[in-house]
């Protein structure tokens, strides 16, 4: 087949190729909710055109999904968001965002394979959508960090408040986020990154 003269773009653009002083991959997950903010993370981080699987909503969800707090809402994930992100010139993450409705977290057991840890997204206007997702990474056993992300008007608590309302462990980190800032969005992975660092540390006598 001749390609000549064609617009047709082979293989990956030159930007989306790993630099060849990488030498550390390292998985990680979003989750949350729906209508957290995930998407949003995935995209704003992502050093790459991230991947989505962004769909409108229909009446499939109706009855199904529980829309409050984010009626406006018009599109959800129904497989994954993946981007990837340089965190120095020899370790990168892939960062994959989980879907929210619960009638779609058949797909975390093939998302979470070979996950080293997870950041739980939370909207402080309705903290009991992360309650399941939460209890689901203590079951697997997955380290997380709870990122709070910064919704207009979304109330704000003391972070002992919400370790007590998410009933976490006093060494998980709480951190703020704004999804929607790339460096924001960073500092929480980082987060992430130096809380796996501490579980694997041999302790110390």
């Amino acid at each position: 087949m001749d390609f000549k003269g064609s617009d047709t773009v082979v293989g990956p653009a030159a930007s989306d190729l790993l630099p060849d002083s990488v030498a550390m991959a390292v998985k990680v997950v979003i989750v949350g909710g729906f209508g957290v903010g995930k998407t949003t993370l995935v995209g704003s981080v992502s050093e790459i055109r991230p991947l989505t699987t962004e769909e409108t909503m229909t009446q499939a969800g109706v009855g199904v999904d529980d829309p409050t707090g984010v009626e406006r809402k018009t599109s959800t994930t129904v497989a994954m968001d993946f981007g990837r992100i340089s965190i120095s010139d020899q370790l990168v993450l892939y960062v994959f965002g989980t879907p929210g409705q619960e009638r779609f977290w058949f797909l975390w057991n093939g998302l979470f394979e070979g996950a080293l840890g997870a950041v739980v997204l939370v909207d402080t206007r309705r903290l009991e959508v992360s309650f399941e997702v939460i209890g689901r990474l203590e079951d697997r056993g997955v380290p997380f960090v709870v990122a709070v992300n910064d919704f207009p008007e979304a109330p704000a608590h003391p972070v002992d408040e919400l370790r007590a309302a998410l009933d976490l462990p006093p060494e998980v980190p709480i951190v703020a986020c704004d999804a929607r800032s790339r460096e924001s969005s960073r500092d929480t992975l980082m987060t992430l990154m130096r809380y796996l660092y501490e579980l694997a540390a041999p302790p110390t006598r």
